[in-house]
């Protein structure tokens, strides 16, 4: 049997304004625990540094609120936010890049994919200490081909996407479409696909035993005659696998560093790895399509992207989302054109860049999950964007 590796990815994301909207809510405890979520990842992994590797996404809106100094006052007593960062900095993690409102890029404009990524790599790089981003990570897994050249153009080596929606160009067997990292090649760019293995990753969220997992990947790779590369990536802030003060039955616990036991001990038949590690040793040479598609949710398979497109009022908000972008290019290329003649040009530039933040807030995948009833955040900042780019157009030059 060929040499198997596994990638641990973490997902860590929270709407805007969710952690201040919690503490000020019922559901004060709930807003501690997700903190704790954040402080642990550095604290378990000490001790472990020589075998340890893991990746982390952590979302923009989510490192938004780490800035925030009315966050960092509001929660001192439970955490310090500031340490978290420093160790994060100081961390061996590989940190993935990501959107930075948490979009879901196939169903939003095009025209703001390159906002939506470039923006979280300046806030990644000031806040999480790492130059380079090699990997990057979608937003809900929301994948389409049209993303390889921007993702390429901002200097990503590879995107994690889901394993059902690897399209081959020959026939593969079962473990290779799962196992195996491949080129994906379009408009002129390529980029690295790792497929994400589901069925693990959804065994990973919600609970299980390292003897099991350990078995589990064995059965599943015995056939492969390849370096194996196992992906499992989920949520590592939901659930009560996750939040639990009593780290010895969550996941850190009684999973990951019981893993790594095993693998010191010489009896875990895997071996952790970072990506990048991996893609060094084995760089990918055959290519492959992929579906468009975003990851399972409780209902839903992901591929007709239902969560978040199920309802009429979700459908609305999304058609509105796409004329509001357009509307802001076209007042950016009036601005572009016709602010010599104006009176005041910079006050008018501040209001189109505001107006755009307003537009990239209500993509925030968050808006559109919860079926319709989290749509009116995005009508919300919607609204003011048309008010501030209906203003700023009224005071260019004819």
């Amino acid at each position: 049997m060929a040499h198997i590796y596994h990638a641990l990815g973490l997902n860590m994301h929270q709407p805007p304004g969710n952690l201040l909207s919690l503490h000020n809510s019922d559901e004060r405890w709930e807003s501690r625990q997700i903190l704790w979520c954040y402080d642990r990842p550095t604290r378990m992994l000490e001790g472990y540094e020589d075998v340890a590797r893991l990746h982390m996404s952590l979302s923009g809106t989510l490192l938004k609120q780490f800035e925030d100094p009315a966050i960092r006052e509001t929660f001192h007593d439970v955490v310090d936010i500031q340490d978290i960062l420093e160790r994060f900095r100081r961390s061996p993690i590989e940190f993935t890049g990501t959107g930075l409102y948490h979009p879901v890029y196939p169903l939003i404009p095009p025209a703001d994919w390159d906002a939506q990524t470039s923006w979280w790599i300046g806030l990644g790089r000031h806040l999480l200490g790492r130059d380079w981003f090699q990997g990057f990570w979608p937003p809900e897994m929301g994948f389409c081909m049209e993303m390889v050249p921007m993702l390429k153009r901002h200097g990503y080596r590879y995107v994690v996407v889901d394993s059902w929606y690897i399209k081959p160009k020959r026939q593969m067997r079962w473990e290779e479409l799962r196992y195996r990292p491949y080129i994906a090649r379009y408009g002129g760019a390529e980029i690295i696909v790792v497929p994400r293995d589901r069925e693990l990753s959804d065994a990973q969220l919600s609970g299980l035993d390292p003897g099991w997992f350990q078995h589990e990947v064995y059965q599943r790779t015995k056939h492969c005659d390849f370096p194996a590369l196992v992906t499992t990536w989920t949520d590592g802030d939901n659930g009560g696998w996750f939040r639990t003060v009593h780290t010895g039955s969550g996941f850190w616990g009684y999973f990951y560093q019981e893993i790594l036991n095993r693998y010191r001990a010489g009896t875990l038949g895997f071996r952790p790895v970072h990506i990048t590690e991996y893609l060094n040793m084995h760089p990918p040479v055959e290519e492959v399509e992929v579906h468009r598609g975003a990851w399972n949710t409780g209902h839903h398979w992901g591929g007709d992207f239902t969560q978040w497109t199920g309802s009429l009022l979700q459908k609305k908000g999304l058609e509105e989302l796409h004329r509001a972008s357009d509307y802001y290019q076209r007042a950016k290329h009036a601005f572009d054109e016709r602010h010599q003649g104006a009176g005041n040009p910079e006050e008018i530039r501040h209001m189109i860049t505001a107006a755009y933040d307003h537009i990239l807030v209500a993509e925030t995948s968050c808006n559109f999950y919860w079926g319709s009833h989290w749509v009116h955040r995005s009508f919300d900042g919607i609204e003011k964007a048309y008010r501030l780019l209906d203003t700023a157009m009224s005071l260019l030059p004819s």
